[in-house]
């Protein structure tokens, strides 16, 4: 049986037309409530729950989204996989506003809490080398190669702190380091999902030069690249939930992300903590 999409709309994504015939289910989680209600409908014959990252009317800062609780919700709905839609900033001159990338790789420079689902007395560390899976990477790519808009295959993102834009020195730091683009909600979304089990690709939208160029960057010029872009973004996910193949079996091992993570023994499990993340991998908690 195929699993469920789950899809995640940033900056300028907050609602999908092919889900018109959706129900908005409010959901929570052993980490609280998600950024916002899931909507449960179907895309292109695929059973899909969409959450809008920061919120209906984005509400919510990177700072503020509780990643976790997101991650969690969506797990808890069903979901195998899931397709995650951000703006961001490019590094480069080949990286123009329009430009949708395939993330594969990130730079990891944020501070903030709600990283992981395990602590409180169960100690885990999961592989992350590959950060997005590349099966359902190779669906993103099949459906923008099917786009007539400007794409990438492959980025690598640094994930900043929000909410806040680049210095001109940090811009130029990044680029150095052989990042593409800049974001701020990359991380620790990407990680969560690996250790919920759950296949995971982004596409980054780049809205903006960063501050790398010698222009400032523009929240008005920003929006306007989004809403011009918002309907080619809502095709992609039509495109993709017709490809994307439903994350059992996955090649790449994300259903099995868990196995021989787990640092701690058995015996020393607090009662709480195991329940808490067998709603996450009941196979291996439950």
């Amino acid at each position: 049986m195929t699993g469920r999409l789950g899809l995640i709309g940033g900056s300028g994504l907050y609602r999908m037309p092919a889900l018109a015939d959706g129900q908005w289910i409010d959901v929570d989680t052993p980490w609280g409530k998600p950024s916002d209600a899931l909507l449960i409908g179907e895309v292109s014959g695929r059973s899909v729950a969409f959450l809008p990252r920061h919120g209906r009317g984005h509400r919510l800062a990177p700072g503020e989204v509780n990643y976790r609780a997101n991650i969690a919700a969506l797990k808890a709905a069903g979901c195998t996989e899931v397709l995650a839609i951000s703006a961001v900033g490019g590094l480069h001159a080949d990286m123009r506003p329009g430009t949708f990338v395939l993330v594969d790789q990130y730079v990891d420079r944020t501070i903030r809490g709600g990283r992981s689902f395990f602590g409180d007395g169960i100690v885990a560390h999961v592989a992350f080398a590959r950060p997005v899976c590349g099966r359902l990477g190779q669906s993103v790519a099949a459906a923008l190669a099917d786009d007539a808009g400007a794409h990438r295959i492959g980025g690598t993102m640094l994930v900043m702190e929000g909410p806040q834009f680049s210095t001109r020195a940090e811009s130029l730091l990044h680029q150095s380091w052989g990042c593409d683009i800049v974001g701020m909600t990359g991380l620790p979304e990407a990680r969560l999902a690996r250790e919920a089990e759950l296949c995971y690709a982004s596409v980054a939208m780049v809205t903006d030069d960063d501050a790398w160029s010698e222009k400032e960057v523009d929240v008005a010029e920003i929006i306007g690249v989004m809403n011009a872009n918002v309907a080619r973004a809502q095709a992609l996910v039509v495109a993709v939930a017709a490809r994307a193949g439903g994350g059992a079996g996955c090649p790449q091992g994300c259903d099995h992300a868990l196995d021989g993570a787990v640092m701690t023994a058995r015996d020393h499990w607090p009662a709480d903590t195991a329940r808490r993340l067998a709603t996450l991998a009941p196979r291996l908690f439950g």
